[in-house]
């Protein structure tokens, strides 16, 4: 093989190498605990609403935790409805606010 040749597969290794693009990989870290003051269904809610959030950026949807069927009609008892609705929102809001801002920002 000439000198010649050799450098120029170098070269050309070595340019197609600059070339590649990597892509942003997003890491969900696991789900905070949810604050002490919550009962059964308010803990439920939490992580319901925390795992809602990260389907929505997973899938690119809007986030509008309204949007949500749990929120709309939560799988509790109605005394526990306004617990649950809260803590759905507190543990969607927790997960939203750990994302890192968009770029450009």
């Amino acid at each position: 093989m000439k000198p010649w040749s050799a450098v120029a597969a170098l070269m050309l290794s070595l340019g197609l190498i600059g070339c590649s693009h990597p892509q942003p990989v997003y890491y969900a870290p696991p789900p905070p605990p949810p604050p002490s003051e919550f009962r059964a269904i308010a803990e439920q809610g939490f992580h319901d609403g925390y795992e809602a959030a990260r389907d929505d950026v997973e899938d690119r949807r809007p986030l509008v935790v309204e949007r949500h069927r749990r929120f709309q009609q939560p799988p509790v008892p109605p005394e526990g409805i306004r617990d649950y609705r809260r803590a759905f929102a507190r543990g969607y809001s927790a997960f939203v606010n750990h994302l890192p801002p968009p770029r450009g920002y």
